[in-house]
């Protein structure tokens, strides 16, 4: 059975700059940063067997903030720095469209285009929206502390990159031990 899991795109994978308190993606390719230690990370989980889906939500593209192109550069360009099975992203600013987190949308998509049981799926991120929608679905959240959290439910809450990757990781060896999948 395969397993899966759904990264952030936005402050997990990439920087992001902060504006009243909330992050804020990057603008243009030139700005586009990618984390410490999220090659490694990734590459981790693929080892283990995992696909692994960048999910993001680009509102900015809806609104005009940002080209769909420029976009699709950052996109390139995080492709040949990470290994990822593929991006699924939302450019609508309309927060009722089903793919704008915390809408599973995205998750949805990836589960049937991929052929994915709930229960062998993670969501990893840094944001409260991507835990409710993991939580709508029944995947597993696992969270890195940030200050977009907020007081909803997550399954689990790591310090950083490489302590949600074991975790993840950690309870897929657990789940196979007990004859799950």
């Amino acid at each position: 059975m395969k397993k899966a899991v759904f990264i952030e795109r936005d402050g997990v994978l990439n920087a992001v700059t902060e504006s009243d308190g909330q992050p804020v993606p990057p603008c243009r390719v030139e700005n586009f940063r990618v984390q410490e230690g999220a090659r490694e990370a990734l590459q981790q989980l693929k080892d283990a067997g995992f696909l692994v889906f960048v999910t993001t939500v680009q509102s900015g593209v809806g609104r005009g903030e940002v080209s769909r192109s420029e976009v699709d550069r950052m996109h390139r360009r995080l492709s040949v720095l990470l290994p990822f099975d593929e991006i699924f992203l939302c450019a609508s600013d309309d927060e009722t469209h089903p793919c704008f987190k915390p809408n599973p949308g995205l998750f949805q998509e990836a589960m049937h285009r991929w052929r994915l049981e709930p229960s062998q799926c993670f969501v990893l991120s840094d944001k409260a929206p991507d835990a409710q929608a993991a939580r709508i679905l029944g995947l597993t959240s696992i969270m890195i502390r940030s200050p977009w959290l907020g007081d909803d439910h997550h399954d689990f809450v790591l310090e950083n990159l490489a302590k949600a990757v074991a975790k993840i990781i950690h309870l897929s060896k657990e789940l196979r031990s007990l004859n799950w999948v």
